[in-house]
């Protein structure tokens, strides 16, 4: 029963550190776009409206939010064993 719930927590962990590195990449690479942006058109003013790599940033950070919800907001299974603990409390 120990060695289950030590993968659980071994799972868990490989999540979260998935998210981190996606978390950094996310900021390392939205930032080179951004610079991108700038040095090609922002700066002159072209398309200040709405620029393109504010799409990048919406489109990813979409998925980056679920990876997070994954990672730290818990599971399907998490969300059972607290129902099943709640109904086993009440009889």
């Amino acid at each position: 029963m120990e060695e289950q719930r030590n993968e659980e927590l071994w799972q868990k962990a490989k999540k979260r550190a998935g998210f981190q590195r996606s978390l950094v990449s996310y900021f390392v690479v939205n930032i080179f776009l951004w610079l991108i942006w700038w040095f090609t058109a922002g700066r002159r003013g072209i398309n200040r409206e709405m620029p393109w790599p504010v799409w990048s940033m919406l489109g990813w950070g979409i998925g980056l939010f679920f990876q997070y919800l994954n990672a730290y907001g818990g599971g399907k299974q998490d969300l059972v064993e607290k129902e099943y603990e709640k109904l086993k409390n009440k009889n």
